[in-house]
């Protein structure tokens, strides 16, 4: 129930008031249970919320890794099992602290299940999809917090609204529940505060992201050249369709032509030619999704890049630096190198290494690609390093019409909050969008359409909180959850002399 009820709060289900209760059950369960019922309790519930969760995953590898149902299926059972040992190690953790501090383990929950959230941002690549902050991100008035605390936060307050429910149940104390209810309350009231309307003034940016609508199984080695000549007309005449109607930044999605501009020869170099004619006539900026190379030693290397083409003709590059494992590289080869046997579809990319933010009118901005807006300190970083706005490019058209092409918009929806800065999103299939740096999506586009969404946006140098420090509360909460576990250690052992003597 609870694993099940947390994925139901998530996009498309969109039922997020369960996301308030649904960890009731567990928390129930284990404390009652011991550490080692506690762990396997844990593991069903995170293979539960994972499988509900993540059930597009199979899809992806069948369609466009040539892989067999079966062992796709294999694969994605295989990431379930790995995933569902977070919440697995949370009840483990919890159970054993509980040995120790029945009571003041309710209140030390919301720090046990935050210190896992952020080892699950880490270890090995990362995975921070499913943090359960991100169920609320249609709940204006509550998110804001992030700006102080990241996502964790909104993590945080959903679990000590439950685990003080059950110690005022379990205790028959309602002062705990009533107090942290007092907080949610002010919370909101302080969201629905600090939340203002956004007027254009002279400071304000006409921008434009373009929907090219390119299906994800477009394989331009295969595709006949008038049909890629096409693509790219269309995508040069929604950007006339945006110069048109004032905007002078326009933004592609992440590979939606066949475009490299380190590459002179062929389709490259005239699309390249076309897109310099465009903006030495219109004085428009480009932000574009390219593939680039550079020769080194150890030969050609290729960059997934969001690359900005200005009125006078010079171009910046951001190299994408949190490559997607098994996507675009195939992570700790000596373990997974038979993977490539099975499939061609995975990319050997090399990843950047700094972060590089792009001017247009002398107004700097950031550009995280695609999977790389699921990393809140990632993307927190373009801005401390001097983004005045944020602009995303991605390529959700893999995921067809589940859940996960919403997910991902969501998750994006908290990096605008988290850094109080407009985010541009443009996707090759959906879903592009603006979002104002509260949260509130000013546009967003719909799945498998040919559109272009324009808006005025104002560039802010300001810096909240989590932009300036970072993860404080997942770092203080993994110090406080490791400090109680070795208390809980000693007072065990001390226990165990007593009761020997």
């Amino acid at each position: 129930m609870s694993g099940t009820l947390t994925a139901f709060s998530f996009p498309k289900f969109n039922l997020s008031f369960f996301s308030w209760i649904s960890l009731i059950p567990i928390i129930l369960i284990i404390s009652k249970k011991n550490p080692k019922q506690s762990f396997l309790l844990g593991f069903i519930s995170g293979f539960s919320f994972y499988a509900v969760l993540l059930y597009w995953i199979p899809d992806v590898p069948i369609h466009y890794g040539n892989l067999s149902v079966a062992f796709s299926i294999l694969i994605y059972i295989l990431l379930i099992l790995f995933l569902a040992l977070f919440w697995a190690f949370f009840s483990l953790t919890y159970s054993k602290i509980h040995q120790s501090f029945p009571k003041f383990v309710l209140f030390l929950a919301p720090f046990i299940w935050v210190s896992f959230e952020y080892i699950l941002t880490y270890i090995f690549t990362g995975f921070p999809w499913g943090l359960i902050g991100y169920s609320q991100y249609k709940n204006i008035y509550f998110i804001q917090t992030a700006s102080i605390t990241g996502v964790y936060g909104i993590s945080f307050l959903l679990l000590l609204f439950q685990s003080s429910f059950i110690f005022s149940v379990n205790f028959k104390k309602k002062a705990p529940f009533f107090s942290v209810l007092t907080l949610v309350l002010i919370i909101h009231l302080w969201g629905y505060a600090i939340i203002k309307p956004i007027h254009s003034t002279d400071n304000s940016l006409k921008v434009s992201v373009i929907q090219g609508n390119v299906p994800s199984e477009t394989n331009w080695n295969e595709e006949s050249p008038q049909k890629i000549y096409d693509l790219f007309d269309q995508h040069l005449e929604l950007s006339f369709q945006a110069y048109l109607q004032g905007c002078r930044l326009i933004v592609w999605p992440e590979l939606s032509v066949p475009l490299c501009f380190s590459c002179h020869y062929g389709i490259y170099e005239e699309f390249k030619d076309k897109l310099f004619q465009f903006v030495k006539k219109t004085g428009c900026t480009f932000l574009l999704g390219t593939y680039e190379s550079k020769k080194t030693k150890e030969g050609i290397q290729y960059y997934n890049t969001a690359l900005c083409l200005s009125p006078n003709l010079s171009t910046s590059q951001y190299y994408k630096m949190h490559l997607v494992p098994f996507g675009e590289y195939t992570p700790y080869k000596k373990i997974f190198s038979f993977i490539s046997k099975f499939t061609h579809a995975i990319g050997e990319l090399t990843p950047g290494e700094k972060y590089y933010i792009h001017e247009f009118e002398g107004i700097k901005f950031g550009s995280p690609i695609c999977y790389e807006i699921i990393f809140p300190n990632l993307v927190r970083r373009f801005v401390k390093t001097g983004g005045n706005f944020l602009v995303t490019i991605t390529n959700d058209g893999w995921y067809g019409k589940s859940s996960a092409p919403y997910q991902h918009f969501s998750i994006a929806v908290f990096r605008a909050v988290e850094n109080r800065r407009f985010l541009l999103r443009a996707a090759t299939t959906g879903i592009s969008g603006i979002v104002d740096p509260y949260g509130r999506i000013l546009s967003q586009s719909k799945l498998d359409t040919k559109t272009l969404l324009s808006g005025n946006i104002i560039p802010s140098q300001s810096l909240t909180l989590y932009t300036k420090h970072g993860d404080v509360l997942p770092l203080a909460s993994l110090t406080l959850s490791i400090l109680f576990l070795i208390l809980t250690v000693v007072k065990r052992k001390n226990e165990r002399k007593k009761s020997y003597q």
